[in-house]
This record gives structure tokens, C-alpha cells and sequence, in this order.
């Protein structure tokens, strides 16, 4: 579990290149022992303050401190900070081991001792057995771990981690997303990551800061910054944006604003009120409000289906659906059905 203490701290963080803005007056902090997700489109700054946080870059402005030391003006070597870039640069005319043991060597740690703790970490990311091959004879996620191995055999108090996934196709991605997370509950150091893959960042982080132009739009766990948007950017960026406002809110929640309801939260039944009904049951009941409208498009996505709706108070809003007993012919034939969507008063929130 993430602890008290602050691991990173970052204080009115700007850097600018030439006339470009690229990190506009950050302020955060990170806690001992906790997976943070950077999240953002690309140009949003992320990486940028990534490398500031590992000293590859002077910020213009501002201070980085890491265990309350400021570091701003340290070289990378004099911080106590590792970092797995998304190609590995691993050393391909090394072995896995020499790999491993090649930042210990440039610190002239003992040989028997940095031995013991390239194997170590070779263990910790499940590698035992490969310290003789090569690179090349590795699959992506084993040079992805070796990767890890090699930052983590230093003992940082961070390791930075900049879109480390990037380069997997997706199920290994999935498989490695899940093993990251365990091998940083195991080693119970700070890891900061780097990604602009929503899901990513969702699955694997105790907290998340949503970038956007430089700033930082939000921070918050997973299910904060999913479930209670701070701004429109955030409602899009982070899951599908489903806005209702202007003369839509007032006709539909009965007050004006902008609101945001996510599109598993929204039930779909076809036709009017006492028609039939192609999901759950029942019209709209206490705690509730809904809208009618016409299904413009039907995406079927095996486990699921998305229904974009043109409502008839103005306005697009998108349901998603599983398919728990239709098929891909049953769904597709409603494109033009008429619609209600119903759903929860309590998920809907208004973005500020």
C-alpha cells in the first residue's frame, strides 16, 4: 500500500521550448510505494515531465524533489531514479545477465555482490533460467522484463516507466499490465508511468493525472477520475464522453449545466413506454430519468453492442450493452429503431 511519505515532489514544474509551452506550472506528489499513472493524449506534457523528474531535461521553471531533496539541478546518474524506456535499449551484444549487470558494473559494485543481485532480480521478474541468451532470442514481454530487472537490480526510490507497453501487441500487453502491477506490489517501490492508454492507466494505478495542453486536468484513483469527471477533456479523454446540456438538460434532467452519464450505465428498451424491449424491463422509475430518441448507428462488438442515439431533445448520447442473449443479425437490425434510454439519477454528474 502506498505510503505517507512523498517520493516526488513537484512544485510550478514549466518547461518551455522556445515559444512552445510544453509543461505549463505543475504542481504534484507522489507517495512512497504507489503505481502513478501520467495519462494524456500525445503533446500533453507527460512525458516531458518524466524526463524532468529523471534530470534528462532542466525545467525552465520550478523544482523536482525526490524523498524531500531537490533534485532540479542534479544530473540523472546523482538521482535515485531508474528508468524503462518503450524500445528496453537493451544491449544486444550482452546477455541477459551482463544486461542486468551492467549499471552495477559502471558502479564498480563488487562482482560476487552484483551477481547475487542480477539473479535476484532476474527471479523477481520471473527470468530465472534465461541469464545466458541474448536479446534477440527473447519475445517482447522477456526483453520488456529484463528491461524492468535491469532498472530494479539498482534498488531505486522511483522507477519511471515511459510507455514500457507501447511496443506488445495487445494481449501480451494485457498479460503484462497485470504482471507489472504485481511485480510493484512485491518490490513495493514508487513506479511512475507514462502511457496514453485510458484502460492502461485505469487498470493498473492506485492514482491518475489526466494531462491535457501541459496542465494537469485531474487527479485522483481510477474510479474518481472515470466515474466524477472534473472537466469535459476528462469526460472524453478517460472513457466515452456522453454529454447532455444546453436545451437538452433542461428538457431532460430539468436544469440547466453540462452533465456526463457513462454509456454502460444506460439501459436501452425499444420502442415507446408499453412497447417491446430489447434489454431489462421497465420504465422509468423513481431515482431515474430517460430520454427517446433514434438509433443513428449500431456497433457490434461481440460481448457487446454500442447504440449511438440522436434524442430527440437535441443531442447524441452512446449506450453500451452486452449481449447476454442477442445476436450480431438481431442488433444490427435496429439501426432507425426508436429508443428509450433509462438510467440511475446518481450516475449522472455535472462537469464544472
Amino acid at each position: 500500500m502506498p505510503g505517507s511519505e512523498t517520493a516526488v515532489g513537484l512544485r510550478g514544474l514549466r518547461k518551455e521550448f522556445g515559444p512552445v509551452t510544453a509543461v505549463d506550472g505543475i504542481d504534484l506528489e507522489i507517495r512512497d510505494g504507489e503505481f502513478f499513472a501520467m495519462l494524456g493524449p500525445s503533446g500533453s506534457g507527460k512525458t516531458t515531465v518524466l524526463r524532468m523528474i529523471a534530470g534528462f531535461e532542466p525545467p525552465t521553471a520550478g523544482t523536482v524533489e525526490l524523498g524531500g531533496r531537490d533534485v532540479t539541478r542534479l544530473a540523472p546518474f546523482e538521482r535515485d531514479v531508474n528508468t524503462v524506456f518503450q524500445d528496453y535499449a537493451l544491449f544486444p551484444h550482452m546477455d541477459v545477465l551482463a544486461n542486468v549487470e551492467y549499471g552495477l558494473r559502471v558502479k564498480k559494485i563488487p562482482k560476487a555482490e552484483r551477481r547475487e543481485r542480477a539473479v535476484a532480480a532476474l527471479r523477481s521478474v520471473r527470468l530465472e533460467g534465461f541469464e545466458s541468451r541474448r536479446p534477440a532470442q527473447l519475445s517482447g514481454g522477456q526483453r520488456q522484463r529484463v528491461a524492468l530487472a535491469r532498472a530494479l537490480v539498482n534498488r531505486p526510490r522511483v522507477l519511471l516507466l515511459d510507455e514500457p507497453l507501447g511496443a506488445l501487441d495487445l494481449k501480451l500487453r494485457e498479460e503484462m499490465q497485470v504482471e507489472l502491477k504485481e511485480l510493484q506490489r512485491e518490490v513495493g517501490i514508487t513506479f511512475l508511468f507514462v502511457t496514453h492508454d485510458q484502460e492502461e492507466a485505469l487498470t493498473m494505478s492506485d492514482r491518475v493525472a489526466v494531462f491535457d495542453r501541459g496542465r494537469i486536468e485531474q487527479v485522483g484513483t481510477p474510479a474518481e477520475v472515470y466515474e466524477r469527471p472534473a472537466t469535459e477533456f476528462v469526460a472524453g479523454f478517460v472513457g466515452t464522453s456522453n454529454l447532455i446540456s444546453g436545451a437538452a438538460a433542461e428538457k431532460i434532467l430539468g436544469r440547466a449545466g453540462t452533465y456526463s452519464v457513462r454509456p454502460e450505465k444506460l439501459r436501452v428498451v425499444l420502442g415507446e413506454p408499453g412497447g417491446g424491449e430489447l434489454a431489462v424491463a421497465g420504465t422509468t422509475g423513481p431515482g431515474e430519468h430517460s430520454a427517446t430518441g433514434t438509433v443513428a448507428e449500431v456497433v457490434y462488438a461481440g460481448a457487446a453492442t454500442r447504440f449511438v442515439v440522436d434524442l430527440d431533445a437535441g443531442g447524441r448520447l452512446i449506450a453500451l450493452q452486452q449481449n447476454l442473449q442477442v445476436s450480431s443479425m438481431e442488433v444490427t437490425g435496429l439501426r432507425g429503431a426508436r429508443v428509450r434510454l433509462v438510467w440511475q439519477r446518481r450516475h449522472e454528474f455535472a462537469i464544472t
